[in-house]
Parts: C-alpha cells; sequence; structure tokens
C-alpha cells in the first residue's frame, strides 16, 4: 500500500476533528457494507475500543485515524469493486490494531459481536 497523499492525511485528519459525525457516519456505512466485509468484527471492535472513554487517546488516535479511513469516500481502491473494494480498508484496520492490540478488550469485542447481531436481526 503507498503511503497516504498530503491531501488524503488532511481529509482523514478533518474526518477525526468531529467525533459525533464520524461515529454517525461510521454506522451508516457499516450497515450499507457489513454482510459484504470479512472484518467487521475487528472494525467494530475497534470502534468501540475508540470511543471508550478508559481507552488511552494514543489508542484512540490510531483507531479513529483507520476508522476515518473506513468512512472517507476517497478510498485508494473504491468500495464498490467486488473483492479487493476494502482491501485498504482491511490493510489500514490490520496495521491500526497491530499497533494497539492489547488495548482492544474481550469486552469490546463482545459488544461488537452483539451489535453485528443485532444488525444481522433486523435486516
Amino acid at each position: 500500500m503507498k503511503p497516504f497523499s498530503k491531501a488524503e492525511m488532511e481529509a482523514i485528519r478533518k474526518e477525526t476533528q468531529d467525533e459525533e459525525s464520524l461515529k454517525r457516519r461510521f454506522w451508516v456505512k457499516l450497515k450499507r457494507v457489513a454482510g459484504r466485509i470479512p472484518f467487521a468484527e475487528d472494525l467494530v471492535a475497534a470502534f468501540f475500543c475508540a470511543t471508550d472513554p478508559s481507552t488511552p487517546s494514543r489508542v484512540k488516535i490510531i483507531l479513529l485515524g483507520a476508522i476515518a479511513y473506513f468512512v472517507f469516500p476517497a478510498d485508494a481502491i473504491t468500495d464498490l469493486l467486488p473483492v479487493f473494494g476494502f482491501a485498504d480498508d482491511a490493510a489500514v484496520l490490520a496495521a491500526a490494531i497491530t499497533q494497539v492490540a492489547g488495548s482492544i478488550t474481550e469486552e469490546h469485542k463482545e459488544r461488537a459481536r452483539k451489535a453485528l447481531g443485532d444488525a444481522i436481526d433486523r435486516a
């Protein structure tokens, strides 16, 4: 994966500044694509970790950056492409989770499983 351009970094930075807007857009996009991404549970667990008040700021920043990239409409690879469309999102998320792996707790993972299960039940 190539490094982010200056414009992409600025756009992601802007996405993370309004956390409430980012949260709303995260759930909207997740509901639209959850069935097509194999990393949905990890993504939602990362979201719950990033929004947990007890999570250290450094961890929040890393995870919110990855979540903002997922929400960001101008991905390096368009999300409309079958199979490859979310490869860049998965790579960014995997890199972020590798950096903060010990911070994503079993509680975050359980909340993610429940949230995804509830979403499937409503569908």
